[in-house]
């Protein structure tokens, strides 16, 4: 059985909530210049209290901050390592569109070496310890995710001359990110590698093909770059990989099954435990399951954050039947497929629907394994 106080847990979420409209407001007076900082992090203290309580209402055992401090789940962390956007279209800041459709992939802009100067996610992490009993969880984008959206181009844009520096640098970066978050009592943390569940979609291989990009040897690639962070991380620390196929706004960037890098996503990658999206047919079958060690763990993102429409226990029960065909059930936990707000706006779905869908992964893990 998973230990009641080890990471993942049966019952999971990835990270991000909705925010409060007063937060939101309280970020464009920021914005304007209409208030200081301080009157800023008064209101993101509180709203984080606020969901704190949220999470331990529904039952979980562990917490996160929602990423209220946060834009968009990965922005903040790039923009502390150097003068870097991840997250643009067009060279603008890339917008929520239309639910239900593909939305244009970002591209980020490195016009600086990546350098770790300052813990990034330490205060974060302080905060939820101050505040709650729950066992705080951080999230942090993946190491390769700046490579994903904007390649080799981006990478020699004016940064860097060398590609090899780059990925130096970047390990670098993470491994002195893991370590500080340690140093401060950290045991959780969750890296947003997202590219992983991309590589199956034959739109996706063509665009990276189109940049100059073999995809299949990008996959292995990203797991040695992530492998060299993962063998330097802190003795310790539960370490797990979330992956889905892009959410904005209700919209996705990506479509396909995990068959084209499941042999490699869970047999070469040395990560622990990993958080697949599963809501949606895009996601595929259950069936590359079985390439997953036994020593491993799989949270099946079952329930979607992109519509409020709520899902049937019963029907959920019978999926995570389907998967235990392919895996063994006491490898499994539950989870919404990935947060409620990758970007501040959120997604098309109210705070009172986003509760009971946290309340529905509690009670779907108790009714499976007895516990959450």
């Amino acid at each position: 059985m998973l230990a009641q106080i080890k990471p993942p847990f049966r019952a999971e979420h990835i990270g991000s909530l909705l925010r409060p409209t007063a937060l939101l407001d309280q970020r464009a007076k920021f914005a304007r210049g209409e208030i200081d900082q301080a009157a800023l992090t008064g209101t993101e203290d509180q709203a984080i209290k606020d969901a704190l309580a949220l999470q331990e209402r529904v039952g979980l055992k562990f917490a996160t901050d929602g990423e209220f401090r946060r834009r968009s789940y990965h922005s903040f962390f790039y923009r502390q390592l150097g003068d870097i956007s991840i997250d643009t279209v067009g060279g603008e800041e890339a917008k929520g569109g239309t639910p239900g459709r593909r939305a244009t992939q970002p591209v980020a802009m490195i016009k600086s070496c990546v350098r770790w100067t300052h813990p990034i996610n330490v205060p974060d992490f302080a905060y939820i310890r101050a505040n709650t009993n729950l066992i705080p969880k951080i999230t942090i984008p993946g190491p390769c995710a700046l490579h994903f959206r904007g390649g080799n181009a981006a990478v020699l844009a004016g940064a860097y001359s060398d590609l090899d520096l780059f990925w130096d640098d970047t390990v670098e970066a993470f491994g002195h990110e893991l370590q500080a978050l340690a140093d401060a009592g950290c045991r959780y943390v969750q890296i947003d590698e997202t590219a992983f569940a991309k590589f199956g979609d034959p739109e996706v291989q063509a665009q990276l093909k189109a940049r100059g990009d073999d995809w299949s040897a990008l996959i292995d690639k990203y797991v040695a770059v992530t492998n060299r962070v993962l063998k330097n991380a802190p003795a310790g620390m539960q370490i797990g990989m979330h992956l889905c196929r892009g959410n904005r706004g209700g919209q996705w960037h990506a479509e396909g099954s995990y068959d084209s890098v499941a042999e490699r996503l869970f047999n070469a990658l040395n990560i622990q435990f990993y958080f697949l999206e599963y809501d949606s047919p895009r996601a595929g079958t259950f069936t590359p399951l079985r390439l997953v060690p036994r020593h491993k763990t799989v949270v099946l993102g079952l329930i979607s954050t992109k519509t409020p429409a709520m899902e049937s226990k019963g029907e959920l029960k019978r999926r995570v039947e389907d998967a235990a065909r392919q895996i063994d059930l006491d490898c499994l936990a539950v989870s919404p497929q990935c947060g409620f707000a990758s970007v501040d706006t959120g997604n098309p779905i109210t705070p009172d629907v986003q509760e009971r869908k946290l309340r529905l992964v509690v009670e779907l893990a108790r009714d499976i394994w007895g516990e959450a």
